[in-house]
């Protein structure tokens, strides 16, 4: 088994890939004015199992697009949908954020929880900006300073892993250079990080480990995966995810 068929066997069964919390997509969603829209339509990019493309849809007069480059993440979503009751309000698409498949001014909403940083944060804004209507909503969570100071290793060390990592009245320029006008922006509670996304990893590891033999590959994956859970408990007060709302201007 191939580094990226570990990397999906460790999370496709987590409840979320990255930091994020059903309370925080319903708070974004009511930043962004979506409750009192009817019949919505949505794009959720960078999905991985779909727990915001789910929290969306029970909350929302919405139909989702939720996109994905990995098949078997959405496989588990499409799951999901059905058990909730959800199947008639999301449709899956496998592909890669880079080349969607959408038309001009087609959604209401773009929406991508800690996957951005995949094209990088000017990339994506900049590329999914002419999907959305001149009105609509672009909602995304990215990695984010928290203070104006933070440790030279620490600096060193996110700066080397994503070049983009800046402060939140940094990335708000991005978006205002970008056509963008902001409505909102928070920071991802501590609990999104480690209750929601940290421990439940960490608790998966030695089952994985057992499942895959404990190979060196495995092993490997392990101990980068609990380095990056330590530096955010040692760092916290530092960097986190900002949730950044904002609306298209017009052309």
């Amino acid at each position: 088994m191939d580094d990226l068929e570990l990397l999906i066997d460790l999370h496709k069964t987590g409840e979320r890939q990255g930091p994020g919390g059903d309370r925080e997509t319903r708070l974004a969603a009511g930043l962004a004015g979506l409750e009192t829209g009817r019949n919505l339509k949505i794009a959720d990019i960078g999905c991985g199992t779909g727990a915001a493309a789910l929290a969306l849809g029970r909350q929302l007069d919405a139909h989702i697009t939720a996109v994905d480059f990995l098949p078997r993440f959405l496989e588990v979503l499409n799951r999901k949908a059905r058990e909730a009751g959800l199947g008639h309000k999301i449709t899956t698409l496998a592909g890669s954020m880079e080349t969607l498949p959408f038309a001009p001014n087609e959604f209401d909403a773009v929406w991508s929880e800690g996957a951005i940083y995949n094209m990088g944060f000017e990339a994506g804004v900049e590329a999914w900006r002419p999907f959305l209507k001149t009105g609509g909503v672009l909602a995304v969570s990215e990695l984010t300073w928290t203070t104006d100071s933070r440790p030279a290793a620490l600096q060193e060390h996110w700066s080397g892993e994503y070049g983009e990592v800046d402060t939140a009245s940094a990335k708000i320029a991005v978006l205002e250079k970008n056509g963008f006008s902001p409505i909102g922006y928070f920071p991802l509670p501590e609990r999104c990080w480690l209750d929601n996304y940290y421990w439940p990893l960490r608790a998966r590891f030695e089952e994985f480990l057992d499942a895959h033999g404990r190979s060196d590959a495995a092993t490997a994956l392990v101990e980068a995966e609990n380095a990056e859970i330590e530096i955010y408990e040692r760092n916290k007060a530092y960097f986190g995810y900002g949730f950044y709302i904002a609306r298209k201007t017009g052309d």
